[in-house]
């Protein structure tokens, strides 16, 4: 039976729990109209349906290896979800009982969260990977931001008012396919306060920008931690992995903390590292770090709009390696 809103599900050790398709997912496979995607409990835990594939056994690998590693010092394991194993239960499509991640839910407890899911990582594919998910993956790292800013959003909602409840950017593809000023642009309506509709042709105010990305606790903060740590890490390789940007605006606009957080997402592409540091992923991150802090610096700076410009592909776009791939 598909999961449309709200039903009890059989878990494998007999047991039922409520679950229910997430309110506050902005990118990935849903669990709606009869779809397989994750789904929520009532407790805090989110549960991932495994890819049938070695995706799948891939990604529990990880979580296994990364929740147990003695090496990951616990300032950067807060930055990943809380790993529950696996279990088997009805998936959301109705097409019966499938292997779960069990994870913890990162939006729980959070009021109409605004979240941004930005991939990163100029390259999406380890060279590792079969050629033709290669060759697949270098086509839309090409056509996306990807390979010009070294990452791409995947998704966005920004929480409006009570009222008209959140913005949601219109087409997957438009938001992948940003302009320079156009990413300068979301990420600076992700922080502002003037959000009626979110009209593109209103300037954002970055009204809490300070208090979202800025400050000791600030977005741009735990993105610094986590690049100190990548700038060491030899353990692992990220590939096609998001951080889930997220504020409470409703905290901001009674001038109490928004609770800004990072988080990373999505494991099914990890590899060993050994012993070579991640450039690919690390590269992402400072670029990512770059528009955040120039937004702290510089929110009068002008804006435009469209798709991506050759001026925007000569000044940000990454280096061949020596195989002339990206």
């Amino acid at each position: 039976m598909p999961v449309h809103e709200l039903t009890y599900l059989c878990l494998a050790n007999a047991t039922s729990v409520m679950l229910k398709a997430p309110d506050n997912q902005v990118a990935g496979h849903q669990a709606r109209n009869g779809n397989l995607g994750p789904l929520i409990d009532d407790s805090g835990r989110f549960y991932k349906p495994l890819q049938g594939d070695e995706r799948g056994s891939k990604e529990v690998a990880f979580y296994t290896s990364f929740s147990s590693n003695t090496k990951v010092p616990d300032h950067i394991a807060r930055f990943f979800p809380k790993f529950h194993g696996t279990q088997l239960l009805e998936a959301s499509d109705g097409s019966g009982m499938l292997p779960h991640l069990v994870l913890q839910d990162l939006t729980f407890g959070r009021v109409n969260p605004s979240i941004a899911d930005i991939k990163i990582g100029a390259m999406t594919w380890a060279p590792q990977a079969p050629e033709d998910y290669i060759q697949k993956c270098m086509k839309k790292d090409r056509e996306t931001t990807s390979l010009v800013f070294g990452f791409r959003l995947s998704g966005m909602q920004v929480f409006e008012s009570k009222e008209s409840g959140f913005w949601r950017p219109e087409g997957r593809r438009k938001i992948q396919t940003l302009s320079l000023d156009c990413m300068k642009l979301y990420l600076k309506k992700f922080v502002s306060s003037n959000t009626s509709k979110m009209s593109l042709d209103l300037k954002p105010d970055c009204a809490f920008a300070s208090t979202v990305y800025g400050g000791s606790n600030g977005i741009l903060s735990q993105l610094l931690e986590l690049k100190a740590w990548f700038e060491d890490q030899t353990i692992y390789h990220f590939y096609s992995c998001s951080i889930l940007m997220m504020f409470e605006k409703e905290l901001a606009l009674t001038g109490k903390n928004p609770r800004p957080e990072i988080r990373l997402v999505d494991f099914a592409h990890v590899y060993e590292g050994n012993g070579i540091i991640d450039h690919n992923f690390l590269g992402g991150l400072c670029s990512l770090i770059k528009f955040t802090s120039e937004i702290l610096t510089t929110p009068e700076e002008s804006y435009g709009d469209g798709l991506m410009t050759g001026d925007a592909r000569t000044s940000h776009t990454y280096s061949e390696n020596k195989n002339g791939r990206v």
